[in-house]
């Protein structure tokens, strides 16, 4: 009875040990290159957008992105880094967070917004800028 039960409890803290580091990790470490490859998509996209964008006038365009990252939404923002020319995209999720460079128009020009992986999304350029 005794060894019994001495084995039960080992059973027990081996599947939760399990669960914490065989297959907590791997999802974590998945989510995080899941929001890298999204923020370097967005990251491409305004570049894109801003290279063919016109001295006057406004041109947008409607992208879409995944709705969920293993099976939990998550929020991307540009940021503002030190210097205005150090922008970046933040991907994350609670703790869990990806910062991708803007490229090469942050110095160039100011961008702003956020989103989450629901819906269609929209980057829009105006020559004359938005009110904020």
């Amino acid at each position: 009875m005794i060894v019994t039960a001495v084995l039960l409890i080992l059973l027990v803290v081996m599947l939760l040990l399990v669960n914490a580091n065989f297959m907590q990790e791997p999802v974590e470490r998945l989510q995080y290159t899941a929001f890298t490859d999204i923020g370097n998509g967005l990251s491409t996209r305004i570049v894109d957008l801003y290279s063919i964008s016109p001295t006057n006038g406004t041109i947008t365009t409607l992208f879409d992105i995944p709705d969920d990252v293993a099976g939990q939404d998550y929020e991307v923002e540009i940021h503002l880094g030190t210097t205005a020319a150090n922008q970046y995209v933040r991907v994350y999720r609670g703790l869990l967070i990806s910062n991708i460079s803007l490229g090469g128009i942050s110095a160039t020009r100011n961008v702003s917004g956020n989103t989450t992986g629901a819906g269609i999304n929209r980057i829009s350029y105006d020559s004359a800028g938005f009110d904020t």
